[in-house]
């Protein structure tokens, strides 16, 4: 797999540029046991942890390639997942060197992968890992009920915060419903900015809220390889 990522400053923008690195993602043994709900209190975390959910970032791209294919008239290819984890990374502050990053995607029970990245399929991506330039990333996806899944998102949330290990924490919530960023701005309200730097991606600027912002539209456009030139006027 190959990703194209450019690191500017402190963000990964959507310009395409060329790189070297080549990811293989290989089996890693899981810090997350598989039944979440008994054993994510015995978790052994990451310095840092990027949380989404997939669902959310899967319908966000699909609009981001209608959208763009009709704009540009060409095809725009499906998001590359790794590429995409290394800018969300880039924008999160982690820099090169051998950092360790678990990457947790929570997903409805019954959807069997997302439909506009590769690797898609969550049987292909749960337990797996990749090494690149930024560290090793530690992929997991855990399927849930749907009527659980906003109280659910901001639980594993709050439980990452809380962990002392944890120093850095990027997180993608579906803020498209009604009660999920007040539920996220709660759960973040007493986290010490000074001990953790927790980083929120939306796809527009958001108003209070005790976390650093990033919009989420730039690492899915670097993913899909969508380049800054190609949208200027």
């Amino acid at each position: 797999m190959h990703a194209k990522v450019q690191k500017r400053s402190e963000k990964c923008t959507f310009e395409n540029k060329k790189s070297q690195n080549n990811f293989v993602f290989s089996t890693k043994s899981c810090n997350f046991a598989h039944n979440m709900n008994n054993h994510l209190q015995e978790v052994r975390w990451s310095e840092n942890v990027i949380l989404a959910d997939a669902d959310y970032i899967d319908r966000v791209a699909f609009n981001l390639i209608v959208n763009f294919e009709r704009m540009l008239g060409r095809r725009i290819p499906q998001a590359d997942i790794a590429r995409w984890i290394d800018c969300v990374a880039l924008d999160g502050g982690i820099r090169e060197g051998e950092h360790e990053t678990q990457v947790v995607l929570i997903h409805q029970k019954g959807k069997l992968g997302l439909e506009n990245f590769v690797p898609s399929a969550y049987k292909e991506l749960d337990g797996k890992a990749f090494k690149d330039h930024l560290g090793e990333f530690a992929i997991n996806a855990y399927p849930i009920e749907q009527i659980a899944g906003e109280d659910f998102f901001t639980e594993v949330l709050s439980l990452v915060t809380a962990q002392k290990e944890v120093k850095r924490v990027m997180v993608i919530p579906n803020l498209e419903e009604d009660t999920i960023y007040n539920k996220v701005r709660e759960a973040l309200r007493q986290v010490d900015d000074e001990e953790k730097r927790v980083t929120l991606f939306a796809m527009q600027p958001l108003t209070g809220g005790n976390y650093r912002q990033e919009i989420l539209g730039y690492s899915l456009m670097a993913a899909l390889g969508i380049r800054a030139e190609e949208i200027k006027d």
